[in-house]
């Protein structure tokens, strides 16, 4: 088991989302985050005074999948979040020792 975690542009969550939906992917958790990386901020004119935003809004989205989904769920991803330009975000996978589902015990694949 896996636990991919993907930072991406907010506009692009709705793309994202129909097409793991389509993949079968059933759990997803979306959290609304900020961060810094090559793009540096930028600068925003508010009533007269420039300001400078450092940390940028983006979406964080947590899922869950079988080793054999990976690189479906991945490349998904990537196709549906990229806009081409600095910013667009990453994916971490990381490897899961254990899932259980607190309702009914359930562990492993089966409690996903």
């Amino acid at each position: 088991m896996k636990l991919i975690t993907a930072i991406i542009k907010p506009f692009k969550l709705d793309d994202v989302h129909e097409k793991l939906t389509n993949l079968g992917v059933q759990g997803i958790t979306v959290s609304e985050v900020r961060g810094i990386g090559r793009q540096k901020g930028h600068t925003e004119l508010y009533r007269g005074a420039e300001y400078q935003v450092n940390f940028l809004p983006k979406i964080k989205i947590e899922i869950i999948v079988t080793d054999d989904m990976v690189e479906q769920v991945t490349e998904s991803i990537i196709e549906n979040a990229s806009t081409g330009n600095m910013g667009d975000g990453k994916i971490f996978i990381t490897n899961l020792e254990e899932v259980i589902r607190i309702r009914t015990g359930e562990r492993g694949n089966n409690a996903i």
